[in-house]
Order: C-alpha cells, then structure tokens, then sequence
C-alpha cells in the first residue's frame, strides 16, 4: 500500500489546476484476522487519512485560497475592482453600525473574498456581453455554495464561509441558495448583499449603462425590506452616503 501510496504521489505531484498545486491525503488500514469487523477497519483507515490532512494541509490552505482568488482575478480584472469596491463599502457600513475594529476587518476579508467561488465558473459565462439564459443562471447562482466549500475547507476561514454562503440571500426569502429569512440571514451577508448590488449598480456593463447615485439610491429605498435589510439600508444611505432617506 506504502508503494502504491508514493506512486500515487509521485504522479499528481506533476500536476496542477489553474496555478493550484494538487493535494491527496492518503489513509490505510489492514484486516488481520477474519472476525475483524471489516468496517471498523475501513474507518480506522479514513481516520488515519483524516488525520494526515490535518497535519499535512492546514498550513497550505490560507496560500491555496489566495491563489485561487488571484488567479479569479487574473481571468477577470473586472472581479478584483468589484471586490475591492465592495470590501470598502463593507467596511465604511461596518464604521456607521459601530462595529469592533476586529469585525470591521472581517468584513473588509469578506467583501474580497465574497465571489470566490466564482473561480469555478466558465469564463464565457462570467464576461458575457448579452443576458444570461436560464442555465447559465442557475451556473452563476452555483458561486456561493462553491465559495463556502473552498473557504470551510480551513478552520479559519470557516466563519467567514458561512457569510459568503448566504450573501445573496434576501431579506424577504428570496434568495439563494438556502431561502433565507430577515434575521436568520448573517448580519455580514446581509452588509455584502448591499454592498455588492451597490456597487453593480453603480458600475457600467457591457449590456447596461451603470446607474447614477440617484438611481441607485431610488433601488435601495424601493427594495429595503425586500432584498435589503431595512436597518443597514437606511444606515448605508443616511451615513455612509451622507444622503437623506425619505
């Protein structure tokens, strides 16, 4: 097992995905007698595997997600100005809703990191000029699940995963992927989802003009207790924009 094991290695170690260096942890057992119950050997053998990944992974993740986030950014440069706007904009929300230093630098972490799963997604989809059909939609709304998937991977990371998870949840439920409700949604997602339409709204696409600021804040006011927390809403347009809001 021990050779086949080192084969195994020796071949993916030559391998890579999109920059990323492939990893495989290993775990094994042997039956050695025949009243051994065979399960509990095969569990014996996923534990030791567990276990290797531990030790083995935990140090390369934090440099496996930044290069999966640089090389989304190295596909679409597009991506990395989004992510910036709206990493600030998270934080300037998390300063009017006097949150923690600490927390205003979580959201800071959050808002570049939030469309990290779109590292999966074709590129054809990600830059197309045209409306996106029905498939093609259910393919973008697949970014959330597959950012927390990559993000829980590390112990770390696994509070902030759980908030790129629900950011596109709704206020009134729904949104996706969980159809989340009002307070059950993460107070950060709730502060992405704003942030990130925002910031959509605001910036030109190759199908649309972006919208002014009025246009945008007429957006807000009209879908806050919709799509929008109705607090953080109010907040982001009378603090951090500095514009009334009735």
């Amino acid at each position: 097992m021990e050779e086949i094991v080192e084969r195994i290695k020796d071949l993916y170690s030559k391998e890579d995905v999109n920059s990323i260096r492939v990893s495989i942890s290993f775990g094994w057992d042997t039956k050695k007698s025949s009243d051994e119950d065979i399960l509990s050997v095969i569990k014996s053998a996923e534990d030791l595997m567990y276990k290797y990944k531990i030790v083995k992974n935990e140090g390369n993740r934090g440099n496996t997600i930044l290069t999966i986030i640089n090389t989304l950014h190295e596909k679409n440069p597009r991506e990395e100005q989004h992510s910036q706007r709206v990493s600030e904009l998270c934080q300037n929300i998390g300063k009017a809703l006097s949150f923690s230093e600490i927390k205003v630098s979580k959201l800071k972490v959050v808002g570049l990191l939030h469309d990290i799963g779109k590292i999966a997604i074709e590129e054809g989809i990600l830059n197309k000029p045209g409306k996106l059909s029905e498939q093609e939609w259910n393919e973008i709304k697949r970014h959330p699940d597959i950012g927390y998937r990559i993000l829980s991977s590390s112990s770390e990371m696994l509070e902030l995963a759980n908030c790129i998870l629900a950011h596109h949840e709704r206020w009134d439920g729904k949104g996706y992927p969980k159809g989340l409700k009002g307070e059950d949604i993460p107070k950060i997602s709730r502060i992405i989802a704003l942030a990130d339409s925002y910031d959509a709204m605001t910036s030109e696409r190759s199908y649309r003009k972006a919208l002014s600021e009025e246009e945008a804040l007429v957006e807000i006011r009209k879908n806050a207790g919709t799509q929008f927390d109705p607090e953080i809403a109010r907040v982001f347009v009378e603090k951090v924009l500095v514009k009334r809001w009735a």
